[in-house]
């Protein structure tokens, strides 16, 4: 057996099984990866008590490290969240298979006939921190996608991952396909991530899934390209038109649903005109759900609210804490974004068309919304049956990244005897 102490061979021994594996999905019909993505999905939910004991392994590891309440909760599984990993399952294997799309295709005046159509991307090295449903997530959006993937799982979610990619692995087996397809790293050391990092012989693309070390780490260290998203600092704008009871709820949520997560709210601004006609409504719900409110100017006249500090504004808190400022209309809201926004995702509660077509004219985030929490954020809500990560870069995937952006494309040039004058 290969001494996982031994990261340069341990990552040739993993990255060679994951290329030969990519080989064979690469070639492999959809019905096999549906199989493979279904047999996962009954294994995880028959084996759910033995993932919940592997969490709780976790889970006292993570409480013996100290990790705060939002990682916390990242980490912890339940029924209702195994139950939802085997249901991301079967959404990704009923979706189309995106390998061997034809994206576009025509005709040229020397007689040739091209066709552009969709291909894996290869192997895909996914490297995330202390949610274990990214191993059931990206191991399903690779294999649909036709791509090997190597998993490297946060040392707080060690047991839960391992776990879940037994399921994986079991999947692959009842469909004959290879199990190196999905492989997960087989040891804590911090060496192998930097090890993946250079692995430009064995990786294609990196995904990176965690906080802002961990992606800044990649996107500074990484040899091999990245899709990821450095920080979630959305936006939630309450233009002077936003019907009040919408912006109630969607504000609330989109802070408190779930604090830790990227799509979560961590600013808010409000038009001065919605100010002056319904009062601090919003900043007082927010202060009655235990959010805590920092802010400047007027809204520090509301009781419960705290003074910002410079850096607050552009800051993601993954907290019960959110930025609050009072702006003057859309134009302000937007300069306001462009100056502390991560690129991620920001939401507009209006009811006027023109200014939510401003909004999302004039801005260049991943996802923009109108009327929607920014919560909504995810692959899995937009109907990818799951997603690897969120991409804020402008070259090949941005947004959720599924398995129809785990492609690429090749050229299909068919001619009848024709050669170039």
């Amino acid at each position: 057996m290969l001494d996982d102490t031994d990261i340069p061979a341990l990552m040739e021994d993993m990255g060679t099984r994951a290329r030969a594996a990519a080989q064979v999905l690469a070639t492999t019909g959809s019905e096999r990866k549906y199989a493979a993505l279904i047999s996962a999905a009954h294994a995880i939910e028959t084996r759910e008590q033995e993932i919940l004991d592997a969490n709780s392994e976790d889970l006292a590891y993570a409480e013996a490290k100290g990790l705060s309440p939002a990682m916390v909760d990242r980490l912890t599984l339940d029924s209702r969240r195994i139950r939802a990993m085997a249901d991301g399952l079967r959404t990704v294997a009923a979706q189309r298979d995106p390998v061997g799309r034809v994206l576009a295709e025509w005709d040229v005046p020397s007689g040739l006939h091209i066709q552009r159509v969709a291909t894996p991307l290869g192997v895909i090295g996914v490297i995330y921190e202390s949610r274990p449903n990214v191993t059931a997530d990206a191991g399903a959006l690779c294999l649909q996608a036709g791509n090997a993937v190597i998993l490297r799982g946060g040392s707080e979610s060690f047991h839960s991952s391992t776990a879940i990619h037994d399921c994986l692995r079991w999947g692959l087996g009842q469909a004959r396909l290879p199990e190196d397809a999905i492989q997960l790293v087989p040891t804590r050391d911090r060496a192998m991530v930097s090890s993946m990092l250079g692995a430009v012989k064995h990786i294609d693309v990196i995904v990176p899934r965690g906080g802002k070390g961990l992606v800044g780490l990649v996107q500074s260290e990484a040899r091999v390209p990245v899709f990821a998203h450095l920080e979630g600092i959305c936006h939630v704008y309450a233009d002077k038109d936003a019907d009040l009871d919408k912006a109630r709820r969607v504000v609330l949520n989109a802070k408190t649903r779930r604090t830790g997560i990227c799509g979560a709210a961590e600013c808010l601004l409000i038009d001065w005109r919605f100010y002056t006609q319904h009062g601090p409504v919003l900043i007082e719900d927010l202060l009655k759900a235990g959010v805590e409110v920092r802010t400047t100017g007027e809204l520090l006249k509301v009781p419960g609210t705290v003074p910002a500090a410079p850096d607050d504004f552009g800051r993601e808190f993954l907290d019960k804490i959110i930025a609050a400022k009072l702006v003057d209309g859309v134009d302000e809201a937007i300069a306001h974004i462009r100056k502390y926004g991560s690129g991620h995702t920001e939401a507009i509660l209006t009811e006027s068309d023109a200014t939510a077509e401003r909004f999302f004219h004039e801005l260049d985030s991943a996802i923009l919304m109108r009327n929607a929490s920014t919560q909504f954020a995810d692959g899995g809500e937009f109907g990818m049956g799951a997603e690897i990560g969120i991409a804020t870069g402008k070259l090949h995937a941005r947004g959720p990244v599924g398995a129809e952006q785990l492609t690429s494309f090749k050229y299909l040039v068919t001619g009848d005897g024709t050669v170039r004058s």
